[in-house]
């Protein structure tokens, strides 16, 4: 099982006796981890699996090495591929704070929960918005990849992001293929803040408040008015306190 929406056939698994295997091929350790798990759920020899591991694993740490990633970065999604995304991306070298899903924690998905917490990333599984946008705010990453309110959130405050769906989970992950193939798109985006600075300067102030909205003219805006109905509405909210 390499995926958590696949309950419903782990439970016909089950049902039938067959063995469930979590996790997925991502990176060197998580490779050598799941081919083992597959091995031994399948009654494949030692020999062979390590035969397996040994053909793999250079090519996956030659990648991983010419592909590197720099930088610091919090990563939220729905996909349920959100934990095996972090995995690669810490095995690529970038500093991830915070990883948080949507989907529920799972005895199949806690050898990755587990590689991820003893590497100092905090795993927040049945995330809300408010608590990545929480982990955005505390970790100020280089790059935030998320959800598109994430995202959107995150250009407001000039920090470079990526949509997680449309942008990393559509990438390949496993084994050799897998390995670097984040670099590219990741490292790109962390190079731009620059432009975000930029940009963010630019249209500071901009529909933002009163001036939200498309305006013909600029707004002019109108303080007092906004005193004279907070103090009307304050008077109303006062007397209908009175009223027994």
């Amino acid at each position: 099982a390499i995926h958590p929406f696949y309950t419903a056939s782990i439970r016909e698994f089950e049902a039938a006796g067959r063995s469930i295997v979590g996790s997925g091929p991502v990176g060197v350790e998580g490779t050598v981890a799941w081919l083992s798990a597959i091995g031994e759920a399948c009654g494949v020899g030692k020999p062979l699996v390590e035969a397996a591991q040994n053909r793999l694993v250079p090519a996956i740490r030659g990648a991983l090495s010419a592909m590197p990633i720099t930088g610091r970065i919090t990563l939220s999604g729905y996909e349920g591929s959100e934990l095996l995304v972090a995995r690669l991306l810490v095995e690529s070298g970038a500093d991830l704070r915070y990883v948080g899903t949507a989907c529920p924690r799972t005895p199949w998905s806690e050898p990755d929960r587990e590689w991820l917490a003893a590497r100092g990333v905090m795993v927040n599984f049945r995330a809300t918005l408010e608590q990545d946008l929480a982990a955005m705010a505390e970790f100020q990453p280089d790059l935030a990849i998320g959800t598109t309110p994430v995202v959107q959130k995150a250009k407001q405050l000039g920090i470079p992001s990526l949509y997680f769906t449309n942008l990393i989970s559509a990438r390949p992950l496993f084994g050799p293929a897998g390995a670097g193939s984040l670099a590219q798109v990741v490292n790109a985006a962390i190079g731009n803040k620059g432009r975000m600075n930029a940009m963010k300067a630019f249209f500071a102030g901009v529909g933002e408040g009163d001036t939200a909205g498309t305006w013909q003219d600029t707004p002019q805006l109108h303080p007092d008015f906004r005193e004279k109905f907070a103090r009307r509405a304050a008077k109303a909210k006062a007397a209908a306190e009175e009223i027994p």
